[in-house]
């Protein structure tokens, strides 16, 4: 039997003690920015959607997951690009954005 759940991201500061403890506050407030996304985009609010992947970005890179930062960047380019952003286009980044953060693991 395979396994098709995704691989966990893992910080790349999972060997800083220093960071393990906030790596671990991060990940466990991504369910709440996940919910925040959601409800954005569900009610068409893209300037707080904007926002809150722009926050995503930098919190991401700050706390060691690259790859949810450039996700969380492509959506904010997106939104930044275009005043009516092609709905379609805007879930698909936030469904795979959404995916990421669902994979990353705290420490």
């Amino acid at each position: 039997m395979s396994s098709t759940h995704p691989a966990q991201l893992i910080s790349e500061f999972v060997d800083d003690a220093d960071m393990r403890e906030l790596v671990d506050l991060f990940v466990s407030e991504l369910p709440q920015r996940i919910e925040a996304i959601r409800g954005a985009l569900g009610t068409q609010r893209y300037r707080d959607l904007q926002r809150l992947a722009h926050q995503l970005k930098g919190a991401a890179g700050g706390y060691g997951f690259p790859t949810i930062g450039a996700a969380a960047g492509v959506l904010e380019g997106t939104l930044k690009q275009n005043d009516e952003p092609p709905v379609a286009r805007l879930r698909g980044e936030v469904d795979a954005l959404i995916a990421l953060c669902n994979r990353a693991a705290g420490a």
